[in-house]
């Protein structure tokens, strides 16, 4: 069995972190009606900060070499958590319905294939292509049933901004910092996010909280198995892996989120979303193959 865990870790790795990954939404649904998002999120860094900072104290964990790597891995923390993150709090609580969000960002994968190309010089296959555009689809017939109206088309805006900035991230941390520990660069990364949220938020919310439990509730969840668990096996997967292969996995993000609302809050799923699931599965296997 310990000699087996070693070659398992690499293959079972992007499927966890899909599971974590896709749990977010709890912390949306919990947590947004008791305060603003940036403030949410804001509260939700600070105590990332403080948490990884004590561990990597505690555990005398190796820091950024010097200001050159300080500034690329912060540059990646801004890109995928304060831009990402925040664009997509703040296109749900300005009415975007997580169906069309999740299909906006989904278009990630193959944005990150073409910059694969462009930038990193990864040959991307034809097989890797027709992969990608079968995740795709499949992420907007499992979402297709979610997709409502009522909203602006100004709610759209953050939502694009996630999209280029876990785009943008990830490609960023690939090619300028793909290796750091997991303790220290979660504070290098955090860090500059939460000044960031903070002056946007300044300038856009009240910092009010209603300290309900299901905020706490859902602060904790997003404190320690998004922003710990969940980000400490992105950086894993940008260390080892490809560029295309690391977004592929994001295609198995909604039809996670779904299995994972029917099973806890009772939300139905359609053939029309089962067959999607099916689709995403299959292209994410053609596109990691």
């Amino acid at each position: 069995m310990n000699r087996l865990a070693p070659k398992l870790a690499p293959q079972l790795a992007p499927y966890l972190f899909v599971v974590l990954w896709a749990t977010g939404f709890i912390g949306a649904k919990y947590g947004l009606p008791h305060v603003e998002p940036l403030t949410f999120l804001l509260i939700r860094y600070l105590f990332v900060i403080s948490l990884m900072t004590a561990v990597a104290l505690a555990m005398q964990a190796p820091w950024p070499k010097d200001a050159r790597q300080w500034f690329h891995i912060g540059v990646s923390g801004l890109l995928v958590h304060a831009v990402y993150l925040g664009g997509v709090f703040t296109a749900i609580s300005m009415g975007l319905p997580a169906g069309v969000t999740s299909l906006v960002v989904g278009i990630q994968p193959l944005l990150t294939a073409v910059g694969a190309g462009w930038l990193l010089g990864e040959a991307v296959l034809a097989r890797q292509w027709a992969g990608l555009g079968l995740g795709f689809v499949g992420v907007a017939l499992v979402v297709s049933g979610k997709i409502g109206s009522g909203f602006g088309l100004d709610a759209l805006v953050p939502a694009l901004a996630a999209l280029v900035g876990i785009t943008a991230g990830t490609l960023y941390q690939k090619r300028y910092c793909p290796s750091f520990d997991w303790r220290t660069g979660a504070v290098a990364q955090f860090v500059p996010t939460a000044i960031a949220t903070f002056a946007v938020a300044s300038f856009t919310e009240s910092f009010r909280v209603e300290w309900a439990p299901d905020f706490i509730f859902a602060l904790a969840w997003l404190v320690l198995v998004l922003s710990i668990g969940a980000i400490s096996l992105l950086n894993w997967l940008i260390r080892h892996g490809t560029a295309v292969n690391i977004a592929s996995v994001f295609y198995l993000v909604p039809p996670c989120t779904a299995l994972i609302a029917w099973a806890l809050f009772g939300e139905t799923l359609s053939g029309i979303a089962l067959a999607g699931m099916g689709l995403a599965v299959w292209g994410v296997y053609l596109a990691r193959k």
